[in-house]
């Protein structure tokens, strides 16, 4: 098998991906915008062959690089990133070289917002009102429904990039005299926790393997109001969630995929669409599969792609939770405070890169327990401001 692989240097760990597609015995062929010499050796190692591009956003450089990969290996059987960026170039060069995958044709309603509405509601799922907005009066006449607050966000944003919530008349003034020149959806806000239901799914959109996660809090505020975050992975998922996640799976036609559907839990029992990633969730999620189940999810994909292995069992052992910290608050407890406190619970620190820490901190902490109250105390303990309380 041969596996077009972009980007596989960012991000660092996801070479995980290529090295277990390797190993199962694919031509891992990546493509990527970095000189092969400042690879990392374990980048390096986990790929057959590297083209390397000055540009990944020139198109014609990726059609030449996947015309030299099918004339040294042969017809191109699967092109990834697993990275919401490169969607839209992937599902391009798949029609370019007929590859089994996301085509072009289904690329909007995975990316734009707007278009994800409607598969929500079809599946079943309820939606916040909203709709794309080109100027001021159409956002008016929107708000003329739903009030304030509203959230205004890119309709094909990748994460919380220049997402915003608008309180009052002086808000939407100020962001439309801003504003990228990007289409924006704008949405009535909806109060409530957000949860994911995440997964992988095989050719057939059955369900390898899937999980839960609740968030302390939106990403939007984390990375507007310059907040730490954590979530945590759940032992037992609600069976309304599940049922939910479930039928978007099947709504979006998920085949050969890793998803990361977002709701807000808004009341018990009761849910609301957010968004759909067709990827992994971000961050160091997919090492919290992992660590959740005593799994290797990068082996388990691999697997899948390679051989057509989708059977797994599994079982959730453990909560697993990812709590942050940024360099510019004071906290209670010093890291080493926090190693000597919880090590038996900690299986991983990461420095976080500076793309990534306006979402994610400049720090994480990865630990595990079966007992969701003891999540919850680290938590608070690692959050604890200098002069707070456990």
């Amino acid at each position: 098998m041969n596996v077009v692989y972009l980007s596989p240097h960012f991000p660092y760990h996801y070479h995980q991906f290529c090295r277990q597609l390797k190993e199962a015995g694919a031509n891992v062929l990546g493509i990527g915008d970095a000189p092969v010499h400042q690879l990392a050796s374990e980048v390096r190692e986990s790929l057959t062959e590297y083209y390397h591009v000055a540009d990944m956003h020139d198109d014609d450089a990726l059609v030449r690089a996947c015309g030299y990969f099918t004339h040294r290996y042969g017809k191109l059987d699967r092109l990834e990133s697993l990275n919401e960026y490169w969607l839209s170039t992937e599902a391009r060069l798949r029609d370019d070289f007929n590859i089994f995958g996301i085509r072009g044709h289904q690329i909007d309603t995975i990316r734009k917002k707007s278009k994800m509405k409607a598969a929500f509601r079809a599946a079943g799922v309820p939606v916040a009102r909203g709709a794309v907005v080109q100027n001021v009066e159409d956002a008016r006449r929107l708000i003329a429904e739903t009030g304030y607050p509203v959230v205004a966000k890119p309709d094909a944003g990748v994460g919380a990039l220049d997402t915003y919530r608008l309180d009052n008349e002086n808000d939407l003034t100020h962001f439309f005299a801003h504003k990228t020149d990007v289409d924006y959806i704008m949405e009535e806000f909806v109060a409530g926790t957000i949860y994911s239901f995440d997964g992988l799914a095989d050719m057939n959109g059955d369900l390898v393997f899937f999980t839960s996660h609740c968030f302390s809090q939106g990403i939007m505020e984390t990375v507007n109001e310059g907040r730490h975050i954590y979530y945590t992975s759940l032992r037992e998922i609600p069976p309304t969630l599940e049922k939910l996640g479930r039928k978007c799976v099947e709504a979006f036609e998920v085949r050969e995929r890793f998803f990361h559907i977002e709701f807000f839990r808004t009341a018990d029992d009761r849910y609301v669409g957010l968004e759909i990633n067709m990827r992994p969730p971000g961050g160091f999620t997919t090492d919290m599969f992992n660590y959740a189940s005593d799994i290797d999810i990068y082996r388990i994909w691999a697997q899948l792609l390679v051989n057509g292995k989708k059977e797994l069992d599994f079982s959730r052992k453990y909560h697993c939770c990812y709590a942050s910290r940024k360099n510019g608050l004071p906290y209670r407890y010093s890291h080493d405070d926090i190693l000597s406190r919880y090590g038996d619970q900690i299986v991983q620190v990461v420095q976080v890169p500076g793309v990534f820490a306006s979402a994610l901190g400049d720090i994480g902490y990865i630990y595990r327990s079966p007992d969701l109250d003891a999540i919850e105390r680290i938590a608070r303990s690692i959050h604890a401001p200098d002069d707070g309380e456990d």
